[in-house]
């Protein structure tokens, strides 16, 4: 018998990790649209943008515009901050919900942040309990939780240790990433199995990147391991510019959709998804090629 939850919560995370790796600059205003069209599909939970370099990821250049111009306060916005100098550009915005990144391995995080693990953690410590102090909800992603382009497989007691180093900071959410896409159902529900059991208390979020058309698979799996909170990306845009080879997230739609045909609930409007789509689609440089969209335009039953 499977065991299903009856509701899951999706955090939308499109405009932020789906954005940041377009080559071309998407017009500030058309990613407030962006935005605003996904706030009306139904979700409570967003990732709207980052306070990283624009040297560094260029479609980032307009986040403090994004943070102050959002829109709704009715929905937990997060924004990611890889750094003390994102944490002060956060604290001058009315946001009170912020993203650490931080990977698994080393060799990605000396590629991503220019740090290692050790020093990741040292420098993180003090932010994090300070911004818990000052009433934010803490969501630290987990990249790299099953395997690294640099180093491979990742073992999944080094992913329990990470994580349980930010429990103790008394973080709210961990978010654990397959940043590349090779993650298994089997090795999904193992992990996810194993960090249910670990941190009960906390909020613990599936991530999944499609890059091997094993999203979905994984997500079923994860639903098996008693995960019911997951990040996807609207048209399945994404990849991260220090992970070579990673495509985008899982698609919101093609989420939304199979989770409504087992029955659980979401609260997310798939023709307003669809909406949300097209608003963005002119402006991005890869095709939409999610499976619910594509059967939209075609008029195909769903």
């Amino acid at each position: 018998m499977m065991i299903l939850p009856e509701k899951v919560t999706i955090i939308e995370v499109g405009p932020r990790d789906g954005l940041q790796n377009e080559n071309d600059f998407v017009p500030t205003e058309k990613k407030l649209d962006f935005i605003r069209e996904l706030q009306k599909a139904g979700f409570q939970e967003m990732e709207i943008t980052s306070f990283v370099s624009p040297k560094w990821v260029p479609q980032m250049a307009d986040s403090f515009h994004i943070a102050t111009n959002c829109g709704s306060t009715n929905i937990r916005n997060f924004i990611l901050v890889p750094n003390k100098r994102g944490i002060d550009q956060l604290l001058q915005t009315n946001i009170k919900a912020v993203a650490i990144f931080v990977g698994v391995s080393d060799s990605f995080n000396k590629k991503n942040i220019n740090r290692s693990l050790k020093e990741s953690l040292q420098q993180l410590a003090k932010p994090v309990q300070e911004l818990k102090d000052s009433g934010f909800f803490v969501r630290v992603c987990i990249s790299t939780a099953f395997y690294c382009p640099y180093e491979g497989k990742i073992s999944e007691e080094r992913v329990i240790d990470l994580c349980n180093q930010f429990v103790q900071l008394g973080v709210d959410e961990l978010s654990i990433a397959d940043t590349i896409g090779m993650a298994s159902p089997l090795e999904a529900y193992s992990l996810f199995t194993k960090l249910k059991a670990t941190f009960p208390e906390i909020f613990i979020t599936a991530h999944f990147h499609d890059t091997r058309k094993m999203g979905l698979a994984n997500i079923f799996a994860s639903l098996q391991a008693g995960v019911d909170r997951f990040d996807c990306s609207t048209g399945g845009l994404g990849g991260c510019p220090f992970a070579p080879g990673a495509s985008g997230n899982v698609a919101t739609e093609d989420v939304v959709y199979m989770l409504g045909r087992l029955g659980i609930q979401t609260g997310i409007n798939l023709n307003q998804l669809v909406k949300a789509i097209d608003v963005i689609q002119p402006h991005i440089s890869r095709k939409i090629d999610s499976a619910y969209y594509q059967a939209y335009k075609k008029s195909l039953p769903v």
